[in-house]
């Protein structure tokens, strides 16, 4: 339980950032295909930004804790695709 609170103290940051991706996404294309095809190279996009920039030593305050990078990136992933999920269907079902 304390490393899925440390995953997503690490996801807080890139919350407001993900709810505006899910409106551009419910506004262009909003089929959960595409959202989660969006999201995934989205998570890959900020797991290169994180080993290339000075966002590594955070990285390494996460293994340290236990949680490996992969480990980190898929729960991230899981957790946004929830979100957008259930952000595409109720958006779906007003619209």
């Amino acid at each position: 339980m304390q490393q899925l609170l440390s995953i997503l103290a690490f996801y807080k940051p890139f919350v407001m950032w993900s709810f505006v991706v899910n409106i551009a996404i419910a506004i262009v294309f909003p089929f959960v295909f595409i959202a989660i095809l969006t999201k995934l190279l989205l998570t890959i996009f900020v797991w290169y930004m994180a080993n290339e920039t000075n966002k590594k030593r955070k990285l390494i305050f996460y293994k340290n804790l236990g949680i490996s990078t992969v480990k980190l990136f898929s729960t991230l992933f899981l957790v946004d695709i929830i979100i957008t999920i259930t952000f595409i269907t109720l958006i779906k079902e007003f619209i």
